[in-house]
């Protein structure tokens, strides 16, 4: 049984009669009347009462009719659903994120494609760079909002750069630094670091490594933290202080004192990274979203 014979079915069992289910169908009478003669045969059962004029459901016939119906139904439904997930019109779609580089451009994001995707769900999930690379690479995220990295790490992805943020230094209220309107390096070379762990963000500490070398030291790393929650938790108690990207101003303040480094180093880039190859539409839309929201 084919749904073509549940539609020739329904057709007849409607009209009552084969030559108007035939005109309906845009089919000829004689090859319609031998399917339903198929069908009750391959059922094994009568599904009408025919007489001269009109073909009259049997109980079977009216049950066989409800539940064909349903079936067409939830057919077109899942043939429409499979239409509006390749359009990008429905479906999910799994975004890892760094908070503390993301705090002004994703919820813009969101917003942005809330409207022209309303029907599909955005799953967040904050996570580590290197995170964010494994989802990517084995497909269980579509996209990562991220701080850039080495392109040896971006094998079969792309990288979109979207924003620079400045570097600053995160500091307890009561730190003594937190006095100046602006902290210079060599200062903060000789201060404790809290810093993000080196399995989770490689990058993180490599980069911190390479803004001391000018002056020929190595950072003082004391604490190494999975999260920026547990970072800031370390610096307001104290314990070290944190140099990050400014957005983080945004998640910490007031609590804790936010101020730009001299000489100011190079910004770091943040920007989108996906893969080159089988993205879905529902992708696209939220890749061109955070490029709408980057300005």
């Amino acid at each position: 049984m084919e749904l073509r014979h549940l539609r020739y079915f329904v057709a007849v069992a409607e009209e009552q009669n084969v030559s108007r289910a035939a005109k309906r169908l845009h089919v000829s009478q004689p090859p319609l009347s031998r399917q339903i003669r198929g069908l009750e045969d391959e059922l094994g059962v009568a599904l009408f009462d025919r007489d001269a004029k009109s073909f009259r459901l049997t109980e079977a016939g009216r049950v066989l009719l409800t539940e064909a119906r349903a079936i067409l139904q939830g057919a077109q439904g899942a043939v429409q659903m499979v239409k509006d997930v390749a359009g990008g019109k429905r479906g999910e779609i799994n975004v890892g994120y760094a908070p503390s580089l993301t705090v002004e451009l994703l919820p813009r994001a969101l917003r942005y494609f809330r409207k022209s995707s309303p029907g599909v769900r955005v799953r967040l999930h904050d996570l580590s760079t290197q995170e964010m690379l494994r989802g990517l690479n084995d497909g269980s995220l579509h996209v990562a909002m991220m701080v850039q990295v080495p392109s040896k790490s971006l094998a079969g992805l792309v990288f979109e750069e979207l924003q620079h943020q400045p570097v600053c230094v995160a500091l307890h209220p009561a730190h003594p630094l937190a006095r100046a309107r602006k902290v210079g390096l060599e200062q903060v070379a000789k201060e404790n670091l809290v810093a993000f762990t080196r399995a989770d963000y490689p990058e993180h500490q490599a980069w911190l490594a390479g803004l001391f070398a000018p002056l020929n030291r190595s950072p003082r790393i004391v604490e190494e933290h999975d999260s920026i929650t547990s970072l800031i938790a370390a610096v307001e108690s104290g314990r070290g202080i944190a140099v990050i990207a400014q957005p983080l101003n945004g998640l910490a303040s007031p609590r804790l004192k936010i101020r730009p480094l001299r000489p100011a180093p190079p910004p770091l880039g943040i920007g989108i990274a996906y893969r080159k190859k089988f993205r879905s539409t529902a992708a696209d839309n939220f890749i061109d979203a955070v490029r709408r929201a980057k300005a």
